[in-house]
C-alpha cells in the first residue's frame, strides 16, 4: 500500500537552468529483467534492454518524449535532491566511469554532499539503479534547453535525453510522464509509492502559453497567396494554438508551452503554410518563366553521365556526411590537421571537422559493409572536400577556407565471386585503373596526353597520379596501412579520387573536335630495352613523343622482366610502337629511320641498351 515513509525535498538553486522539477519515492522494488514484451519494444527502437527500472524510464521516454531518470534512494546523502551548479573544476565520474571536469555552468543535481548526475545530460557512477537497489527517487524535469546544450557539447555527451532536452521538451507534461513511470514501476518492480509528488515549479512563465500577434495581411504576403480566414483558423485550432481574440485584421493567439520552435509572427505563418501546402500555393500572372541556356560543361548531366556509367558497371553510390573526426588527419602528411575545418560546436568527437579528403567516409562505409559479410563492394560518391588555408583573415573571412568537389571510388573483394563456369577474380590495381581512365576518356580528356607519375601521398603504399597542363586531376592506388588501421579494415581496399572541380575547369577550356579516319595502315615496331631499375615507363613515353613529333602515334608496354639472364639492378622492358603517316603509306626506309632515332635517344637520356 502507498505510504509516506520516503520523503526527498527538493530545493532549486539555479532556477534560469531548472525552471521546474518533479520527483517522486519509490520503495520495495525489486530490480531484474523486464517482461518479454517490454524488452521486444525496446529492441524495436534500437535499444537493449537493461533492468526493468531503466527499461521503463527508456520506455516512458520514447512514449512521452520525456526524459526521466531513476536515483538510488540510498545514494542520496542526507535525503535531499538540491539543482544547482558547483564550483568550475570540481570532479565528476559518470555512468561510463569517465572522471571529467565540471564547468561552473553545468547543472547538476546533487544531494547533500555532492553531485548525483549532470542535469539532464548524464548520470553519475553511484547514482544509477543497481541489482541491489530496493528505492529510488524517480526524476521528471524541465531544463534551461541552452545551458544543456552548452554542456552537452563541452563534455562531448550526446545522450537521448539531452537530445531532447536541447531541442525544448513540453514543461507541462513533466507530471503525467513521471505518474505514468511510477505506475509501471509499481507494476513490474512491485514497488511502493512512499510520498507525494514533489513538484517545484522556479519559473511558472515556461508552463504559460505564449502570446503572439498575426496579422492576415502579413499572411497573405509571405505566402502569397490569400487563404480564407476561416481556414487560417481551422489550421491553427489543428496545431493547438489558441485564438485568444479574432477582429478581421489580425489574430490575438496563445502558442503551447512546448512549441519552443513557434514564437513570432513568421513562424506562425510558416506553420500555416506547412499544413495548407506549398503546392497549393499557385504563382500568379507576375511570375514569367525564361529560356536559360545550361552552363559548359553542364555538371549536372555530367554527374549524371558518370553515375550512369558506374552504376552500369556494378558500382553503388554512397553518401558521407561532410563531418568527420578530425583525428584522421592527426597522423597525415598530405592533409593536415592544421588545416582541417573545426567546428566549434561538434555533436560529438566523431563530427568535430569538415572532411578533407573523400577516402574516410568510404572507408567507413567498406567497414560496416564487411561486418556485415558484404565483402566485394564497388562504391563510389561525389561530394565536397574542406580545407582551412591557416590565413586568418578578419577583413574577407571566406578567403580563409576552399572548397572543391571531388569523385572518390572504392574497390574491394572480389571482382568476380566464383561460380560453375569460371574461377573468382579478386579486384587489383589495375581494376581500379582501367574505371578512373575509362572515366576520364568518356568526359573528353586523352589520357595518352596525361602526365603519369607514381602517387605522392601517405593515402598509398603505392599508386599512380594524373596531371593535365600540369594541373592534378586524379590520384589512384592501394590504401595505406595506416588509413585502413584508422578504420578498422583489414581487407585490400584500392581507392582513386578524382578532382571533379578541376576536370570541369579542363573541360571548359577543351573544345570538340574531330579527325577523320585513317586513309593509311599503322606500322607496330617492337623493343626490348633493357634499363635501370629506376626508369619509369613513362619515361620511356614522355622521350619517345618528344624525339618523334609527327609520325608517332601512341607507345605501349606489353611485358616487364626481371631475373634470369638480367644483369642485377636492371629490367627488360618491352615497348610497342605505333606508326601513321596521315598522308602517305609509310615505307621501310622511313620506319627504321624512326625507329633508330628513338634508340638513340633511348641510349643517350637513360643509358638503354637493346637486349
Amino acid at each position: 500500500m502507498d505510504n509516506h515513509d520516503l520523503k526527498i525535498p527538493v530545493t532549486i538553486e539555479n532556477k534560469e537552468a531548472c525552471p521546474r522539477y518533479s520527483g517522486v519515492t519509490i520503495s520495495g522494488i525489486t530490480v531484474k529483467e523486464s517482461p518479454e514484451w517490454l524488452q521486444n519494444r525496446l529492441r524495436l527502437i534500437g535499444l537493449s534492454p537493461i533492468n526493468n527500472i531503466v527499461d521503463i524510464t527508456n520506455y516512458v521516454l520514447f512514449e512521452t518524449g520525456q526524459p526521466l531518470h531513476a536515483f538510488d534512494a540510498a545514494e542520496i546523502a542526507g535525503n535531499k535532491v538540491i539543482v544547482k551548479t558547483l564550483p568550475a573544476g570540481t570532479k565528476f565520474v559518470t555512468l561510463d566511469e569517465e572522471e571529467r571536469e565540471l564547468d561552473a555552468n553545468d547543472l547538476m543535481i546533487c544531494n547533500e554532499s555532492e553531485g548525483m548526475c549532470i542535469g539532464g545530460v548524464f548520470g553519475g557512477i553511484k547514482s544509477g539503479v543497481k541489482d541491489s537497489t530496493t528505492a529510488i527517487f524517480l526524476e521528471s524535469a524541465y531544463f534551461n534547453p541552452v545551458y544543456i546544450r552548452k554542456t552537452a557539447r563541452r563534455h562531448g555527451l550526446n545522450t537521448d535525453a539531452s537530445f531532447r532536452f536541447e531541442r525544448g521538451v513540453d514543461p507541462n507534461n513533466v507530471i503525467y510522464a513521471l505518474k505514468r513511470a511510477a505506475l509501471l514501476i509499481k507494476e513490474l518492480a512491485g514497488g511502493t509509492i512512499s510520498s507525494d509528488i514533489v513538484d517545484v515549479v522556479a519559473d511558472h512563465s515556461v508552463t504559460e502559453y505564449f502570446p503572439v500577434t498575426v496579422s492576415y495581411r502579413h499572411i497573405n504576403r509571405l505566402i502569397g497567396k490569400e487563404i480564407p480566414t476561416e481556414t487560417v483558423k481551422s489550421i491553427l485550432t489543428a496545431l493547438e494554438i489558441k485564438i485568444e481574440a479574432d477582429t478581421p485584421d489580425m489574430l490575438d493567439l496563445l502558442v503551447p508551452p512546448y512549441r519552443v520552435d513557434v514564437r513570432r509572427e513568421a513562424d506562425i505563418i510558416e506553420e500555416i503554410l506547412r499544413v495548407y501546402g506549398y503546392n497549393n500555393v499557385e504563382p500568379d500572372g507576375a511570375v514569367k518563366s525564361t529560356i536559360q541556356h545550361a552552363e559548359f560543361p553542364d555538371k549536372v548531366k555530367l554527374q549524371n553521365l558518370l553515375s550512369e556509367m558506374l552504376t552500369a558497371n556494378g558500382f553503388n553510390e554512397i553518401m558521407s556526411n561532410s563531418l568527420t573526426k578530425a583525428g584522421y588527419y592527426e597522423q597525415l602528411d598530405s592533409f593536415k590537421a592544421d588545416h582541417t575545418v573545426q567546428l566549434y560546436n561538434p555533436l560529438s568527437s566523431d563530427l568535430n571537422g569538415m572532411r578533407q579528403t573523400l577516402i574516410f567516409g568510404g572507408m567507413e562505409a567498406v567497414a560496416r559493409n564487411t561486418n556485415y559479410r558484404n565483402p566485394d563492394l564497388k562504391l563510389y560518391e561525389f561530394g565536397n572536400v574542406y580545407t582551412f588555408k591557416g590565413n586568418k583573415s578578419t577583413e574577407k573571412p571566406v578567403k580563409n577556407f576552399a572548397e572543391e568537389e571531388h569523385i572518390g571510388l572504392w574497390i574491394t573483394g572480389e571482382d568476380e565471386s566464383e561460380n560453375w563456369t569460371t574461377q573468382s577474380r579478386p579486384t587489383t590495381f589495375f581494376t581500379l585503373k582501367a574505371f578512373v581512365e575509362n572515366i576520364l576518356t568518356r568526359l573528353g580528356l586523352d589520357v595518352l596526353q596525361a602526365q603519369v607519375d607514381t602517387v605522392d601521398s601517405d593515402l598509398f603504399s603505392s599508386g599512380l597520379e594524373y596531371k593535365f597542363n600540369n594541373q592534378l586531376v586524379a590520384q589512384i592506388g592501394y590504401v595505406n596501412s595506416k588509413v585502413k588501421k584508422l578504420t578498422d579494415v583489414e581487407a585490400d581496399v584500392f581507392y582513386g579520387d578524382l578532382n571533379w572541380t578541376a576536370i570541369l575547369k579542363l573541360l571548359d577550356k577543351n573544345g570538340v573536335s574531330y579527325t577523320p579516319l585513317p586513309k593509311y595502315p599503322e606500322v607496330r615496331r617492337d623493343l626490348a630495352l633493357l634499363l635501370s631499375k629506376d626508369v619509369k615507363f613513362s619515361s620511356v613515353k614522355e622521350i619517345a613523343y618528344k624525339t618523334e613529333r609527327k609520325l608517332l602515334r601512341n607507345v605501349s608496354i606489353f611485358d616487364v622482366y626481371e631475373g634470369k639472364n638480367i644483369p642485377e639492378g636492371k629490367k627488360s622492358y618491352a615497348v610497342s610502337f605505333f606508326l601513321r603517316d596521315e598522308e602517305k603509306t609509310l615505307k621501310d626506309k622511313q620506319i627504321d629511320k624512326v625507329m633508330k632515332k628513338l634508340l638513340s635517344a633511348f641510349e643517350r637520356e637513360l643509358n638503354a641498351q637493346l637486349r
